[in-house]
């Protein structure tokens, strides 16, 4: 079996699973077990999203009593989903705080996400992230917010009142770069109340596979021999270059005072690692992207494979800086911008989770009515 799993851990990226349900919290459910992940695959955190939950209820039965129940109580198809997850979610994290004890907060965390529907919203996301952070009240859970322009401000907010957020659906380097400085605004903001920074920590979710998904087509309808030679690249590309702002931003004197004042610096996570291309390695996205103060959170099914053929090749990012901008340079001049191709990623992301979202509530309602 392949130590890769604990050669990446050692090497500073957190082992991280993009799933939940409640089959991964009993003994003898239809899911590999939380605690097995965490003792034997280096697994120290999880990840949520609105698809996430929609097919764990939808296709368990372990959620038909409390919905029920629920219902009968005269909960929306809302309010039943919302004491669903946060119910998950709790129970997750109680899993997890050895792990969270052990790390100092920075890892055996588990995330929630707002509703989909109010990427666009900034008060209302800031509403209900207070509301989640409340309503789980766990020191190890963190609220998604999506770095949206909208999303911006209320990262900077929420930091400020002390609720430690995963800001998710992050494609592009800029949009990066502006949610590390909400990030740092508003541990700044704390700082200046006289308020304490060691409790919050923040992850910025990057997606991978999805800038590849995209671009990829469109270097294939290229007659350009050079074109072909960028399949699969853009996306690692894209991410180091945003590693490379983390570790500008994580040297410099305006943040080197906020951790002297206890602050933790917001990390780099890597989302969206599972390969979509069945002919490309199913660890690529995982095995080139180790480094120091990163996260990597994965379906299983990528999991397994890096457990079981990933080849370890120390740090993959650090050093690669001057090729990556070649990469993105070289698309640019093919007319590929990733900059557009991130703002319609966005648009596209934000979709993809308020679909299985509407369709769960709609679900819901549908079984609270029998």
């Amino acid at each position: 079996m392949s130590r890769s799993l604990q050669s990446i851990s050692e090497a500073g990226t957190s082992i991280w699973l993009d799933d939940l349900s409640r089959e991964r919290m009993i003994s003898g459910g239809n899911s590999r077990h939380l605690s097995d992940l965490i003792s034997r695959d280096h697994v120290v955190g999880v990840t949520t999203n609105p698809a996430i939950f929609s097919a764990s209820i939808s296709q368990s039965s372990l959620y038909s009593e409390d919905l029920l129940s629920l219902a009968r109580d005269g909960h929306s198809a809302e309010s039943i989903i919302s004491e669903l997850t946060t119910s998950d979610v709790a129970q997750a994290c109680d899993l997890f705080l050895p792990v969270f004890e052990r790390s100092n907060g920075m890892d055996g965390r588990v995330s929630i996400e707002v509703d989909p529907r109010l990427a666009r919203d900034t008060a209302g996301t800031i509403e209900q992230a207070r509301s989640l952070w409340s309503k789980v009240n766990r020191p190890n859970v963190l609220i998604k917010v999506p770095a949206t322009l909208e999303g911006l401000p209320a990262i900077r907010t929420l930091i400020s009142e002390g609720i430690s957020v995963n800001v998710t659906i992050i494609f592009s380097v800029q949009r990066y770069q502006e949610v590390l400085e909400a990030f740092i605004a508003g541990l700044e903001d704390r700082s200046s109340r006289g308020l304490p920074l060691s409790t919050i920590h923040s992850v910025a979710s990057f997606f991978i596979s999805r800038v590849d998904t995209e671009i990829d087509p469109r270097l294939k309808a290229h007659s350009n021999s050079e074109a072909s030679t960028l399949l699969g690249k853009a996306a690692v590309a894209n991410a180091r270059l945003a590693y490379e702002h983390f570790e500008n931003v994580k040297s410099s004197s305006r943040w080197l005072a906020l951790e002297s004042a206890g602050g933790n610096i917001q990390r780099p996570l890597w989302a969206s690692t599972g390969v979509k291309d069945p002919t490309y390695d199913p660890t690529m996205y995982v095995v080139d992207l180790v480094a120091p103060l990163t996260v990597n959170t994965m379906p299983e099914p990528t999991l397994n494979a890096v457990r079981d053929a990933g080849k370890f090749k120390g740090n993959t990012i650090s050093g690669t800086y001057d090729e990556s901008r070649t990469t993105l340079q070289t698309l640019l001049s093919l007319g590929i911008d990733i900059s557009k191709v991130a703002e319609k990623l966005e648009r596209e992301g934000i979709d993809k989770f308020i679909k299985p979202w509407l369709e769960l509530i709609n679900a819901v309602d549908k079984a609270s009515r029998q």
